[in-house]
C-alpha cells in the first residue's frame, strides 16, 4: 500500500490527451498504473494472510488490528489518491483546468473515510455472520485500482469517461455508500468443502474467470457489479 502511494504521488508531464480524430490516447501521468499494480499485490496478500495465520496458528487480536490498518492504507488511501489524480486529469482537460480548486478534488478522500468506517464497524462486530455487511474495502479498492489500467488499454473507448469528474463523483458516492451500508453480501470465502453450501461463491468464481479471459482488466468492475447483484438475489433482505 505504501509503495502504491509513492508511485501515485510521483510527478510527470504526460496527460491523457485527445487527438484530431477525437479518440483518446491513454498516456497516464506519473506512475498511476504502477500504483494499481501494487494495490493488486496487496489484495493477493490480504487474501492469503488469514490462511497463513491459521496454518501457523498465529492468529491474534494484534494481527486483526494490523490487518485493518494495512487495509485502510492499501484499499482506502491508495485508491483515494487514484481518484484524486483522475479528477485532476479530468479538470486539466478543461479550459479552466489550471484554476481547479482543491475543493473539487477533495471528494476523492471520502473513499478512505468510508473504508475506515467499514473496517471499524467490522472490528467491533462480535456477531458471527456468514455474510458481509456492506462491501468489503478490498473489493472497493480493487475496482478503483482497475481504472488506470482500463484507461491505459482504453477498452471500448472508456478512457474519456473514467476521467470525467462527474462520473468519478458518482463512483465515489456509490462505492462509499456501498461500503458503509449494511447490505448482506456474499462472504468471498468457502464455507466448507461441499458444493451445496458454496453455490454463490462458485458462481462468482466462474463468472470471474470467464470475464477475465474476455474482458481483461475491465472484468474487475464487471465482476464487482455482478457480485452485488448475486448477493442481493441470493441473500436475505436486511435493513440498511
Amino acid at each position: 500500500g505504501c509503495f502504491a502511494i509513492i508511485f501515485l504521488l510521483q510527478t510527470g508531464e504526460n496527460l491523457i490527451t485527445q487527438n484530431e480524430e477525437s479518440s483518446w490516447v491513454a498516456q497516464l501521468p506519473e506512475k498511476i498504473w504502477m500504483g494499481s499494480f501494487f494495490i493488486f499485490i496487496a489484495a493477493i496478500i490480504d487474501f492469503l494472510d488469514g490462511f497463513v495465520a491459521r496454518l501457523f496458528k498465529a492468529g491474534s487480536e494484534m494481527g486483526k488490528q494490523l490487518d485493518s490498518l494495512a487495509d485502510i492504507v492499501s484499499f482506502g488511501v491508495a485508491p483515494g489518491l487514484i481518484l484524486y489524480q483522475l479528477l485532476r486529469i479530468g479538470y486539466i482537460q478543461q479550459s479552466t483546468g489550471l484554476d481547479t480548486p482543491l475543493l473539487a478534488l477533495a471528494p476523492a478522500l471520502i473513499i478512505p473515510c468510508a473504508g475506515a468506517w467499514r473496517l471499524a464497524r467490522y472490528n467491533i462486530d462480535k456477531e458471527t455472520r456468514k455474510t458481509f455487511q456492506g462491501v468489503p474495502i478490498p473489493a472497493a479498492g480493487l475496482v478503483i485500482a482497475s481504472f488506470p489500467l482500463i484507461i491505459f488499454y482504453n477498452y471500448f473507448n472508456l478512457a474519456q469517461w473514467l476521467v470525467n469528474p462527474w462520473i468519478l463523483y458518482a463512483v465515489i458516492i456509490v462505492i462509499s455508500l456501498l461500503m458503509v451500508s449494511k447490505l448482506p453480501l456474499i462472504a468471498i470465502k468457502f464455507n466448507d468443502a461441499s458444493l451445496k453450501n458454496n453455490v454463490p461463491q462458485l458462481i462468482l468464481m466462474a463468472i470471474g474467470v470467464v470475464a477475465a479471459v474476455f474482458l481483461q482488466w475491465l472484468a474487475v468492475p464487471v465482476v464487482f457489479a455482478l457480485y452485488i447483484i448475486v448477493s442481493l438475489v441470493t441473500g436475505k433482505p436486511q435493513q440498511l
